[in-house]
């Protein structure tokens, strides 16, 4: 555990090659093994290569299916407890209209978590509804998305501590790094 308390990358969307060539240099520097303890990814990740590389940074790995990730047995969605923290992850395209705070309110419901993590949008979003909490991470790599042009590559890194999480939200703009901070609180 770091001075932050619990460690954890939220990621997805990677598309790697379907839709990205590669994760962005600047991410791949500060994405290295042994800085976080769990790694949530959203699904859609694309080859094996990537796959295996995200194991390869945290022991705690979680990954759900994303709609293009046929083939597999990963789960459709997955809870997880981190300290106070109960963080359900899905991928996103199970959720109907894709990315509507209601719709993933019914699912948070369901899975019976103060977090809920999903994809498939490819677009950041941090929002909360009724003291729960609902986080998009984007796209790690600014792939394609039908739903809109402008996709700027991101991920996060939330840190636990007590009925604190504190958000570390990455985003690549104009070929720099912008890192911005967000926090929530348990009641």
């Amino acid at each position: 555990m770091s001075q932050f308390g619990e460690l954890v990358l939220l990621i997805g969307d990677l598309h790697i090659p379907q839709r990205a060539v590669d994760l962005p240099e600047k991410f791949k520097e500060l994405l290295v093994p042994g800085k976080v303890q769990h790694i949530f990814c959203t699904g859609n990740i694309g080859s094996r290569e990537y796959s295996d590389w995200l194991k390869g940074l945290a022991s705690n790995v979680n990954i759900t299916r994303g709609d293009f990730d046929e083939g597999t047995t990963l789960p459709e969605s997955k809870v997880v407890s981190i300290g106070d923290w109960k963080i359900g992850l899905i991928h996103g395209h199970q959720v109907i209209p894709w990315g509507d705070k209601e719709a993933l309110g019914n699912l948070q419901r369901q899975l019976d978590c103060d977090i809920l993590v999903s994809g498939h949008t490819h677009a950041l979003s941090i929002e909360s509804l009724d003291g729960k909490y609902f986080i998009n991470p984007g796209s790690a790599t600014g792939a394609y998305s039908a739903i809109t042009a402008e996709v700027k590559p991101s991920f996060i890194i939330m840190a636990f501590q007590g009925n604190e999480a504190t958000l570390f939200i990455y985003e690549l703009i104009d070929g720099n790094i912008s890192v911005n901070k967000a926090q929530f609180s348990k009641s």
